[in-house]
């Protein structure tokens, strides 16, 4: 359960900050357009992606002695850096969000929610490489996975579904800023546990 709730909360947290594809899902929730496809695209390419920087940052941890211990600080290393962008995003503060102009056809939506996807770098940092290495720490790789997931799905679903509902929220720089500490706050603790573990 441990590994589960760690594999949350870090997928949580790193999908939290706001980019490309989460703003995309966020006008496609503010408009009601091809919303299902939209987040299961979303949901799914990640599951994709923290299950293969799960089972193979595992295997090469094993195979690769220290290689656990670099990975433990560099992860912890990273988050910190990731975690003070975000502290200083929140002392900046945000944009208001708003809801733009939508996609058009679902196909557009799609391909468009793939590229956002799939083309971005920083997608791969994310769920393949930091979470991988990040869950090699835990003794149940797999419900650290399995967590990271459910975040995921948790987080798209809400996003979009739930984007009429927090576009209040959301629309004065306060609201980022509010979010923006939160996800700081997330990225500070987990890499206190890795550098404690």
């Amino acid at each position: 359960m441990q590994s589960a709730f760690a594999g949350f909360a870090l997928g949580l947290g790193l999908i939290l900050a706001i980019g490309a594809q989460n703003a995309f899902v966020l006008r496609q929730g503010l408009r009601r357009e091809h919303l299902l496809a939209v987040v299961l695209v979303c949901a799914l390419s990640d599951a994709v992606l923290v299950s293969v920087g799960v089972a193979g940052f595992g295997a090469l941890a094993e195979a690769v002695p220290g290689l656990e211990r670099i990975m433990r600080y560099g992860g912890a290393a990273f988050l910190a850096v990731y975690g003070a962008r975000a502290f200083l995003a929140a002392w900046r503060g945000g944009a208001a969000l708003q809801a733009g102009t939508g996609a058009g056809s679902l196909r557009r939506a799609v391909l468009t929610c793939l590229a956002l996807t799939w083309l971005n770098p920083h997608v791969y940092l994310d769920t393949v490489v930091l979470l991988g290495a990040v869950s090699a720490q835990y003794p149940d790789r797999l419900a650290f996975g399995a967590g990271a997931v459910t975040a995921s799905f948790v987080f798209f679903f809400a996003l979009g579904y739930g984007a009429r509902l927090a576009a209040p929220l959301f629309r004065s720089p306060t609201g980022w800023r509010v979010l923006d500490a939160g996800v700081g706050l997330v990225m500070w603790a987990i890499a206190a546990s890795l550098l404690r573990g």
